[in-house]
Formats: structure tokens, C-alpha cells, sequence
């Protein structure tokens, strides 16, 4: 489990540019999981999980002390860590490097993702933002809400 807390190369406010709307706080980032969700402590101590794919922010630990403790337990490894999930993952080849993580064809939020949905290997920062923008623009929709997805290309700097 030692991976997860291997973080000191990532960039928590890139990771978070997309979140704000739901963590506005100064955070650090103290560990991550395989399939992109965040483990960041405010500057008061307390331990929050950022659980990308359903975009939620729940406090776990009142400090990262206590995180690591109930970081060592098998349910909470696997609950936040997703460790059955990674381990079928590794047996598929899925095995992301540092700053990857494991992705969905579609989005878990949806009710379409079900089982024929397709992991993949994901940049980390790209996967984290996608996930942050989508969420922030459907958090004010109910539960299953129908949406339709517009994928649109960048804007290009016009040529002056």
C-alpha cells in the first residue's frame, strides 16, 4: 500500500484546478489511488477523501496520523483504495505508472458505464480535471438526470 503515499511528484493544485468548486481550500495531497481519487489534508489537519468518479468530498481522518492508521485496515483498503478492483486490473495489464491512473471509457456516474465498461490506462492530471469539469457542471442535476454529453474541440488562438 506503500505506493498510494508516493506522492511528493505530483502537483496537488493542478490535480485540484478542476475541483475548486468543491475543495476552495489550501490542500495537500497525501495519497492517491490507482483509478485517480485523492486523499488531501486541509491546514487543519483533517484527512479527506475526493472521490473523482462519483465527485464527492468526505472527510476520513481528523489527521493524517489517524488516515495512515485506518489506511492499514483490509476494509479500508479496500474501500478507498479499490484493492480487489486493482488487483483484477494488474491480471488485464493495467498497471499505471505514477502518473496514470485507471480510467472508464465512460464516466462510473452514469448509469451506461455498467459492466461492459472499458478500463483504460489514463494520464492522471487530464483524467482528474475531465472528471472535475463534468462533475461540477451536472452537481446541481438529481439523481438519475438525463444528460447529453457535447464534446467539443478546443479553441485555437486565432492567428493575428
Amino acid at each position: 500500500m506503500e505506493q498510494w503515499f508516493l506522492v511528493d511528484n505530483l502537483e496537488v493544485e493542478r490535480l485540484l484546478s478542476e475541483w475548486r468548486w468543491l475543495c476552495p481550500h489550501r490542500m495537500t495531497l497525501v495519497a492517491r489511488t490507482a483509478f485517480g481519487d485523492l486523499f488531501i489534508r486541509d491546514e487543519a489537519g483533517a484527512v479527506f477523501w475526493l472521490n473523482t468518479a462519483v465527485g464527492k468530498l468526505s472527510k476520513v481522518a481528523s489527521s493524517e496520523a489517524e488516515f495512515r492508521e485506518a489506511a492499514e485496515t483490509s476494509e479500508n483498503r479496500s474501500e478507498w483504495f479499490a484493492e480487489p478492483d486493482l488487483q483484477a486490473g494488474a491480471k488485464r495489464g493495467l498497471n499505471p505508472t505514477s502518473s496514470q491512473c485507471i480510467g472508464f471509457s465512460v464516466p462510473i456516474a452514469f448509469a451506461e458505464s455498467g459492466s461492459s465498461n472499458t478500463p483504460c490506462i489514463a494520464d492522471l492530471y487530464e483524467y482528474v480535471s475531465f472528471l472535475g469539469d463534468l462533475h461540477r457542471q451536472i452537481s446541481s442535476l438529481p439523481d438519475g438526470a438525463k444528460v447529453r454529453l457535447q464534446v467539443r474541440p478546443p479553441k485555437l488562438p486565432s492567428s493575428q
